[in-house]
């Protein structure tokens, strides 16, 4: 693709250099970014320091149009991805309003007080656009800076994915190359949905442009029925339907092989 946009991905957190902790974040948004047409150049980990921190988000800003970070948003004393960010931009953290009225919100909702650790998380770089986190407490952040974008995501898988899906894509798409997308999807019945995870796991990491997803429907066991999705982006529509439907084909083999029955195949163009 031509005038493909470049992205860096900087993981934060001491845990994951130690190896507590699996980055399945990198793999989650590099996988994502690739599908709506960024071509991911750097996926970095630092520790929880400002100076680590900043020095790449610096590095980035010379180098890619989009940033964005994972981990350290949180109310501790070790979630320092904001203060770094501030530092390499050269802006302070400020109280955001909208952010503080998110956090309290929050807090309200599961009636505890809004402690100074929490209100912490209302703390933003000055200039940045907080991202509404439907899953936990802490905001996104969304910030340009010179044409480049920096966004910095939770750590907590769940709270990443959400703010990226619904607040993240529709930001960040006018940035990448328009691409076609097509949709294929089937009904397995016959086959529980961890049996056939790591299938679909394999077949998204040799395939990083399409999006596969199982949605259940029956019982784990006893009457397993999987809805499975296949989103493909491609330069253009017959290439992204055909991409989708060779995804979907090698689906279904391989859950007929797993003793399933296969209906209700359809394909056809996604917005």
């Amino acid at each position: 693709m031509t005038d493909q946009p470049s992205a860096w991905i900087i993981s934060v957190g001491n845990e994951l250099l130690i190896g507590r902790i699996i980055n399945t974040n990198a793999s989650y948004l590099a996988r994502r970014l690739t599908f709506l047409g960024f071509k991911v150049t750097r996926i970095i980990t630092v520790p929880d320091e400002v100076s680590d921190i900043s020095e790449e988000i610096k590095r980035g800003l010379e180098r890619a149009s989009l940033i964005i970070t994972t981990g350290g948003l949180g109310p501790t004393y070790d979630d320092l991805t904001l203060e770094g960010i501030a530092k390499a931009i050269g802006v302070p953290l400020e109280l955001n309003e909208e952010a503080y009225r998110q956090v309290r919100e929050f807090y309200e909702r599961k009636g505890l007080p809004l402690t100074r650790e929490r209100l912490k998380m209302a703390m933003l770089p000055r200039g940045a656009v907080p991202l509404r986190n439907t899953v936990g407490a802490a905001p996104g952040v969304f910030l340009e800076v010179n044409g480049r974008i920096i966004v910095a995501l939770p750590g907590v898988p769940k709270e990443m994915e959400a703010i990226f899906e619904d607040e993240v894509v529709p930001r960040i798409k006018v940035l990448a190359p328009e691409m076609a997308m097509a949709e294929c999807s089937i009904v397995v019945k016959g086959v529980p949905e961890s049996s056939l995870a790591p299938v679909l796991s394999e077949l998204a990491r040799r395939n990083p442009r399409a999006y596969i997803k199982s949605h259940p429907k029956g019982h784990e066991v006893e009457m397993p029925i999987l809805d499975i999705r296949v989103l493909a982006s491609m330069p253009n529509s017959k290439d992204a339907l055909e991409y989708a439907l060779k995804i979907i084909e090698e689906i279904k083999q391989l859950a007929e092989e797993l003793g399933g029955v296969v209906e209700e195949k359809h394909c056809g163009g996604a917005d």
